[in-house]
């Protein structure tokens, strides 16, 4: 009998055990944090992105290089810097550019979105996410903005 209660005791313990390292493993579905890249301002009124539970929000992001300038040669140079600084928050967040659902391209003139897409399908694998496309007023010279959002699955 004394043999009976010790094997329930330690079967209880080991039962408990993995219970709360699966709970532990569980990702945290409230709460929520900012993503910051080094090197960048920290006075800016936005977050480069935002985790909250399993989903990266990614802000906008414009074809400029790492010192702040536009990058020369027009919409496909542009957007390969932008796309290069969704990808760097993407993945500083932990999340992959296969994680990215949804993104919104916006587009100082709407004609040029031909020359975007050749870019922008090189950084996203099949399949691709669901996407925006609007011709808005950037700031300054730029000709593309990308946000985009991304959702861990696994």
């Amino acid at each position: 009998m004394k043999k009976t209660a010790t094997n329930s005791i330690v079967l209880g313990i080991a039962i408990l055990a993995t219970a709360l390292l699966l709970v532990a493993q569980r990702p945290r579905s409230s709460g929520k944090h900012a993503v910051s890249l080094p090197g960048t301002q920290a006075d800016m009124p936005f977050s480069r992105g935002i985790v909250a539970g399993n989903m990266l929000f990614v802000a906008g992001h414009a074809g400029y290089d790492d010192n702040g300038k536009l990058r020369p040669g027009g919409i496909g140079p542009e957007t390969q810097s932008a796309l290069e600084h969704i990808k760097q928050v993407v993945e500083a967040a932990g999340f992959q550019m296969t994680d990215v659902v949804s993104t919104t391209v916006y587009l100082a003139d709407i004609a040029e979105w031909g020359d975007m897409n050749k870019v922008y399908k090189t950084f996203f694998p099949e399949p691709r996410p669901a996407r925006a496309a609007i011709q808005v007023k950037l700031g300054g010279d730029a000709r593309v903005e990308i946000s985009a959002i991304a959702v861990k699955t696994r």
